[in-house]
């Protein structure tokens, strides 16, 4: 039952990071929560019905992230969230980017198989996120990047 009317948008590319995200579905069952991913098997497979699609991207394919980043912003301003929350990659930091200019709070949580340096776009979501994590002790700074824990 929701307690809250608050809308988070839970965003991850597909395999271990929309495997993270799942893992911490049970926490978001408060809210009035959407999800979006890079491929709606990945969410049928856990009975969400009404995901979101994103191109997948990374650094490698320019045009495709560039075309990325436009449905993000399509995405937030459709689904107009009170919180993004993602676990990674490029297009949960997009739609992280597009909810913080919105004026939406932002989570980011690393992927932990990141144990040795946070990801790239971990690196960028320290700066622009409201809240970032590692799954990682030794990598958290307790100032822009904080550890609670792990998903896993």
């Amino acid at each position: 039952m929701k307690q809250s009317n608050r809308k988070v948008l839970a965003v991850a590319s597909g395999g271990g990071h929309w495997e993270q995200l799942m893992l911490l579905r049970d926490t978001l069952e408060n809210y009035d929560v959407r999800f979006a991913t890079t491929d709606l098997t990945f969410a049928q497979q856990h009975g969400i019905t009404n995901a979101e699609t994103l191109p997948d991207c990374n650094r490698n394919t320019p045009l495709r992230t560039l075309l990325c980043a436009l449905v993000a912003i399509k995405v937030i301003l459709k689904n107009r969230p009170n919180i993004v929350l993602s676990t990674g990659a490029a297009p949960g930091y997009f739609c992280l980017l597009a909810g913080r200019l919105v004026g939406a709070r932002t989570l980011w949580i690393d992927s932990v198989a990141n144990g040795e340096e946070l990801s790239m776009c971990g690196k960028l979501s320290k700066r622009t996120a409201h809240e970032c994590l590692t799954q990682w002790r030794h990598l958290a700074d307790q100032d822009s990047v904080k550890y609670r824990g792990a998903v896993l």
